[in-house]
């Protein structure tokens, strides 16, 4: 059947009839689940306030931030001893980091979605109904209680890691406290936390309204609200290409293309499946390894090896989770390290990963200044890049110059307009005070 309609919106401006039996079949719609808009606000609030890290001069939005596609525009970022936001951000001279955050700050869009179930570049933290809280994590079964879902879960490694919010030992109670190995316990880190926004009067109340009033407030219970926070805000399902696919409107020709070749030759599809362009799965690109990887600070390599450390598995090495391709083009830069700048990079290396490995050009990556540090080790080790090579577990489509441009439009038309302008924003300030990011 066909429909004529005129829809205006990123990648279509025309009038046109769309073919039912032209669409690819992608399967029902994501169903988003219904959110209380009092927990939504609160969310809002603790995400944008840096109360709930270590030294109070980190937030949440400090490494998402809509102004970055709910990233921070940069390769590699730099947490705790940071100063400043995205591309700007700068080691403070009177705190330096330690080191980097060891991997790319990945968008939020559509994490709200019941089927992302898997959480982190690596899926350490997914629902699992084989568990007793219903979710698996490395930190153990006893720190669950009380986490709605993965997305909720998530917010507990920020604040508990020295390099992105909790400030390193003897800098405050919360770092403190996580050096020690007191992280869930009475009195822990998450008590800490908690405690702060507890003794905030805005906080207390509102937290009445969405918890029973005068209810102890948790770390589980600010987590919860940040999670309904993220499920409401980045939720990104109505671009050009959604309107092409409900029949409501014309994809502009190269992005209709590229949606041809990402469907057909090319196999983008192939993992990047579905509604929302990811089959949660994992695999291995070789992108280009820096910084400081996820080993052990006491171990004397730099590499990540992605999902094999979670498993344990060996073809699982060097694996990562498949993103999702929804407003894509606001989340520069790509791969798990971040290091490739632009779509048609990251598009390209897809084509021919050792190429790309030997012709990779250092000084494109967008990577703040650290002084004293070797990010290239690993990358420059030809031991190293063999290894990464050999787990990969794609097989390449040779595109023309052309081609990659009509792909890169297509993925340009994933872009829901309006979620990128965010739907509640970010507050003129939050109720403990402390700046805020904007």
């Amino acid at each position: 059947m066909d429909l004529r309609a005129v829809v205006i919106c990123t990648g279509v401006l025309v009038v046109s009839a769309v073919r039912a039996d032209e669409l690819p079949d992608l399967g029902p719609r994501p169903v988003f689940p219904a959110v209380d808009m009092a927990a939504v606000e609160l969310g809002q609030l603790l995400f944008y306030d840096p109360v709930l890290s270590g030294n109070r001069n980190i937030a949440c939005s400090t490494c998402h931030h809509p102004k970055f596609g709910t990233g921070d525009g940069v390769a590699l970022g730099l947490g705790e001893g940071g100063i400043g936001l995205g591309p700007d951000r700068t080691p403070d001279p009177l705190n330096i980091p330690e080191q980097r955050i060891p991997r790319n700050a990945p968008g939020l869009w559509n994490l709200g979605a019941p089927e992302f179930t898997v959480m982190f570049h690596d899926g350490r933290l997914e629902d699992d109904p084989a568990f007793r809280n219903g979710i698996r994590t490395p930190l153990g079964e006893d720190m669950l209680s009380g986490f709605d879902d993965a997305l909720a879960a998530q917010a507990m490694f920020p604040v508990l890691s020295a390099d992105e919010m909790a400030g390193h030992y003897s800098e405050n109670d919360v770092a403190q406290a996580v050096r020690l190995g007191q992280l869930s316990t009475p009195g822990g880190a998450w008590d800490l936390i908690a405690a702060r926004v507890e003794a905030i009067p805005e906080y207390r109340t509102r937290f009445d309204t969405v918890l029973a009033e005068g209810e102890a407030i948790t770390f589980a219970d600010i987590a919860n609200v940040l999670a309904d926070f993220i499920r409401f805000e980045w939720r990104a399902d109505m671009s050009a290409f959604d309107a092409y696919m409900l029949q409501q409107g014309e994809l502009l020709p190269d992005a209709q293309s590229g949606m041809k070749l990402f469907y057909g030759k090319a196999a983008c599809s192939q993992c990047h499946s579905g509604w929302l362009q990811t089959d949660h799965d994992f695999h291995a690109l070789a992108v280009p390894q820096l910084g400081p990887g996820k080993a052990a600070r006491f171990e004397a390599h730099n590499r990540d090896e992605g999902r094999l450390r979670v498993t344990g598995a060996a073809e699982d090495a060097y694996a990562f989770r498949t993103p999702s391709l929804r407003n894509v083009s606001l989340t520069a830069p790509y791969g798990h390290s971040g290091a490739f700048a632009t779509l048609e990079a990251m598009v390209e290396h897809h084509l021919s990963p050792e190429a790309s490995l030997e012709s990779f050009d250092i000084a494109s990556v967008v990577l703040p200044p650290l002084e004293g540090k070797d990010d290239w080790r690993v990358y420059r080790a030809a031991a190293e890049r063999e290894a990464v090579l050999r787990a990969v577990d794609l097989t390449p489509q040779p595109l023309s110059p052309a081609e990659v441009d009509d792909i890169v439009a297509f993925l340009r038309a994933l872009t829901d307009e309006d979620a990128a302008k965010g739907r509640l924003g970010v507050p003129e300030s939050v109720p403990s005070g402390l700046p805020v990011d904007r």
